[in-house]
């Protein structure tokens, strides 16, 4: 992006109440430094850089709130382990806090607007990851005015597009997609889909600080509900080429040439990330390595190589038995399921009965009893 020394000045606006423009220049080059480490899954460097931001102005949120996102990293690279979620909020907390008192003295206070309202935001985030409908809806709808206020005072500053836009998608996009949740969303602002695609795409090409944020969730959101999976991909290869080493880009890198069925590219990254899991690189996980042999065994088994096929499957059916600790997950019976499919394309039709028959005892997973009950009718030929 292109910047001239106006705008540069502009977007230190909201530093400027407690920082001088020397700090802000000093400011910017440590915040750069620790956001790439974060987004490259170095968190003992990130967290020692923003804890220089809170050495040097203890009582300015910005130390605080970017200590909070790296808690907040370290969740979503494991998303399913809670162990991080407390640290996280108290962070928030803390935030707010440092927020409020300034706001006490100065009620429009551009930088305490910004964090106070980004701090509320997050919170709604992980809530709504942890299926706290009312508590994301209500943290949302805190942090909107909050957001709004900021942006209004400071309309050059195109990170506040990053709250106002995830607010706008998923105040539409959640009713829709869990009825269930409309009775909790009446004390809610409505929000615009098309409106927070732009908001998203506004920070995601000018923000200063929330330009990564802002693509990961444009990624997101393109995958999961607009289902366009070649934006998501464009989204996922630029996130991809910039860190490397982020597990979670590099899942979604797969994730799309899956969707888009491109298996020789579904190969090239999935063997990548296995090996890198079998390294212990940083990120790579179980959870991780899951995903990895079960879209393997769905290459293996495209290519016809059953036995090949079925040695990922069973490794996914293994890891599991671990990681599924409330319910069974999609990839254990999806994994089942295509089990039972290579028996009966090896003419083992009995063991394939009893893989078909595993899967119906197993918590639905789209439409894994249909297709579970059609392949005991009548066996499944490739």
């Amino acid at each position: 992006m292109k910047c001239g020394y106006g705008v540069l000045m502009i977007s230190f606006l909201w530093v400027s109440p407690l920082f001088g423009q020397t700090d802000s220049v000093k400011f910017d080059q440590i915040t750069r430094r620790g956001i790439d480490y974060v987004y490259n899954l170095e968190f003992d460097n990130a967290e020692r850089e923003f804890s220089e931001l809170v050495r040097l102005q203890p009582r300015h949120p910005a130390g605080h709130f970017f200590l909070a996102m790296v808690q907040w990293w370290r969740i979503l690279v494991d998303i399913e382990n809670t162990q991080h979620d407390d640290d996280f909020l108290d962070a928030l907390e803390r935030v707010i806090d440092l927020c409020d008192e300034i706001l006490d003295q100065e009620k429009d206070n551009v930088t305490a607007l910004f964090f106070k309202g980004g701090a509320l935001g997050f919170q709604g985030r992980l809530r709504f990851h942890r299926d706290s409908w009312l508590g994301a809806a209500n943290a949302g709808r805190k942090a909107l005015p909050l957001v709004q206020d900021a942006s209004r005072f400071d309309p050059n500053n195109y990170d506040i597009f990053l709250g106002t836009g995830i607010y706008n998608y998923y105040a539409a996009v959640i009713p829709e997609q869990y009825p269930f949740t409309k009775p909790l969303l009446l004390f809610v602002p409505p929000g615009d889909r098309k409106k927070g695609i732009e908001q998203l795409t506004i920070a995601a090409e000018n923000g200063k600080y929330a330009s990564v944020e802002a693509t990961y969730v444009l990624m997101q959101l393109n995958y999961l509900y607009e289902k366009n999976y070649s934006e998501a991909l464009t989204l996922a290869t630029r996130l991809n080429s910039r860190f490397p080493n982020n597990m979670l880009f590099h899942k979604y890198l797969g994730r799309c040439y899956v969707s888009l069925n491109n298996w020789p590219k579904v190969e090239e990254v999935y063997t990548e990330i296995l090996a890198r899991v079998h390294r212990g690189q940083p990120g790579y996980n179980a959870l991780t390595e899951r995903e990895g042999v079960y879209y393997l065994g769905l290459c293996e088994m495209n290519k016809g190589r059953f036995d090949s096929a079925l040695k990922h499957f069973y490794r996914c059916d293994e890891l599991s038995r671990t990681l599924d600790a409330s319910e069974p997950s999609g990839f254990m019976v999806m994994a089942n399921l295509k089990v039972g499919n290579i028996y009966d394309a090896q003419a083992k039709r009995d063991l394939a009965v009893v893989q078909y028959e595993k899967v119906l005892n197993l918590k639905e997973y789209k439409d894994s009893h249909k297709q579970a009950e059609r392949f005991l009718n009548a066996p499944y030929f490739r």
